[in-house]
This record gives structure tokens, sequence and C-alpha cells, in this order.
């Protein structure tokens, strides 16, 4: 029995570049039909974040023509990887798999191909994952690949090269949905699930039109993010740079008392200024990481909903929790 396969695509501000990939997408889902790899019950689930543009007027219109496009749309934009756990959780109802992948059309479509045969060989989990970084830029290159390298370093398990394009399987939704915190970084939360995965190589491709929406300083939010939710590695790390200051100040002490002794005391104001200014900085850099773990526990604590489903295409009700 073939699978049903939902591939779910967040959408934010994409009235550009969506009229471009959306048939895109329509081809490689009625292919994959055609050859027989996936059930006729096989949709293209769009997901609108908050689109303050055309997005979800689109999103209406190619449903309507098209019988294997569906979508949803949130109440208010709520980020990316919530727009994406939104889709997870809706194709749930009815996928056997779900790809998610962005509408940009930069991650290479035909990998799906790869991965929905990786999944007929046993796995649940097929990470794509980027070949090379050609185009990029060399800043792009070395920012992205250090993020990758100082999210392992701090213990969030993270597939190198890895962002959101991926394919999971029914089990593996079921057992994430007992994941239950606010604060998400998914690419590091699904390897924590575990079960049976593998990786799909492709080569990643310009935008095909409109312009990113994750410029360097979404990069560092969400890095800080999936380390912050994922890690307590940062408290730990202050608290060895608390007890270092410690020990170098109990040496300056017993330094400053053996002068006061001999008599070979030297009166300054340059060393005191820079010992008050680097343990300042280090306390207020530290009450901040200590600040930004206790903002998160708050929120968890609030248990306020990850996201909310506004409106659905009127093609979607009679799709969505269909099983074979």
């Amino acid at each position: 029995m073939q699978p049903v396969l939902y591939i779910v695509i967040p959408c934010y501000n994409e009235e550009e570049v969506l009229p471009v990939t959306a048939p895109l997408f329509g081809e490689k889902i009625s292919q994959l039909i055609i050859t027989g790899k996936i059930s006729e019950k096989s949709r293209v689930l769009f997901v609108n974040d908050g689109s303050k543009d055309k997005t979800w007027e689109i999103i209406k219109k190619f449903a309507a023509e098209e019988k294997y496009f569906i979508g949803i749309s949130q109440s208010r934009n709520r980020g990316h990887q919530n727009a994406v756990l939104a889709g997870l959780m809706e194709a749930k109802l009815s996928a056997d798999i779900t790809i998610s992948i962005d509408c940009d059309g930069q991650d290479d479509i035909n990998a799906i191909d790869e991965m929905v045969e990786a999944y007929m060989n046993g796995a649940d989990i097929v990470y794509g994952v980027r070949s090379k970084r050609t185009t990029d830029t060399f800043f792009k290159r070395f920012t992205a690949e250090s993020f990758y390298k100082l999210l392992n370093r701090m213990g969030v398990e993270v597939v190198f090269n890895h962002a959101d394009y991926r394919l999971v399987s029914k089990r593996v939704l079921e057992a994430f949905s007992d994941f239950k915190e606010v604060n998400i970084f998914l690419r590091g939360m699904f390897p924590l699930v575990g079960f049976n995965s593998t990786v799909v190589y492709y080569e990643r491709h310009e935008r095909l039109a409109g312009k990113s929406h994750y410029p360097l300083k979404k990069m560092l939010e969400l890095a800080f993010d999936g380390i912050t939710s994922l890690s307590i590695k940062p408290i730990r790390l202050i608290t060895k740079l608390g007890i270092l200051i410690s020990l170098l100040g109990v040496a300056a002490a017993i330094w400053a008392v053996v002068m006061e002794i001999i008599g070979d005391t030297v009166a300054g104001w340059a060393s005191l200024v820079c010992i008050v200014s680097i343990l300042g900085g280090i306390q207020l850099v530290s009450l901040g990481v200590i600040g930004e773990y206790i903002g998160k526990i708050y929120m968890e604590t609030k248990s306020r909903p990850r996201y909310i489903i506004s409106e659905r295409t009127e093609n979607c009700d009679d799709d969505i929790g269909e099983s074979d």
C-alpha cells in the first residue's frame, strides 16, 4: 500500500515566489502519485504564517484550482518553527509521512524521491543535508557552518548542514507530539525523538524570487534560541567562569596582603579600573544569559498554545482526518 504523503510548506510574505514554486510542488506530488510511490490522497499543505501580503489569497486560489493543494492560516505570525510545527501536527491526522520544505525553491525538490525511497527502506526520519555551499558568499558559508559547530559544542544534537528539510513518519510525529515545550527548535528536537534515521544529500539553489526572511540577525537569534532551549551548557560555563574568577580573586587578595606586609605597594587606579570593568562586564553577560533561561521558564509555565489556526481552505477539512 502506498503511503500518504503531505508536503508541509511554511509561508510568510511569499507572494512573489509562491506562484513560481507552487506549480513545481504540484508537479512533484503528481509525478510521485503517477509512478505509484505515494497514495492518491497525498497533498501539498501550505501554512500561512500570518503574512501581511497576499500570500493567503494566493494559497486559497491554488487550493480552489488544484485538488492536491490545501492550506491553513495561523491567526498571527508565530515564526518559522511554529509554522512548520502547525503544518506537521495538522498533517499528522491524515499522513503516513510528511516532508517539510521552504517555499522559496532553494531546496531541491527532487530529493523528495530519495526521501520517500529511504522511508520505504525502513527510515522513520530522513534529513535533507546540503552537499555543498557553493551558492553562498564566504561570510554566509562561514557563519552558517560556525552556527552548526557552535550548537554541537553547546550540547545541542543537530545534523550538520541540515535545516528543516526532512521527512518524518507518522509514528515519529505521534511521539513528537508529546514534546510540549513552547520554545521549540525543530532541527535539534527531532534527533531527540530517536527512531531509524538517515540522510539524503542535495544541492541548494538560489532563491527563485523574493527576498530571504533569514538575515544574519535572525540566524543569530535562532542559534541562541536553539542553545538555550535545548542545552544548559551556558549556565555551566558561567559557573566554571565564576569559580575561575573567584580563584583568581583569592590569589590576587593573597598577593595584595603579601605586598602590604613587605611594604612594596604601588598606588594606582588603572589596574583597579580594568579589574572592575572586566568583572562588571562578565557579571552583566552572566545575568543576561541567566535571564534568558528564566524568561524561557516563564513562557513555559504559561503553557500558551504554540500556534492557532484561524482559517483553512475549503477543501482542507475534507482532506484532513481522512485515512486509508
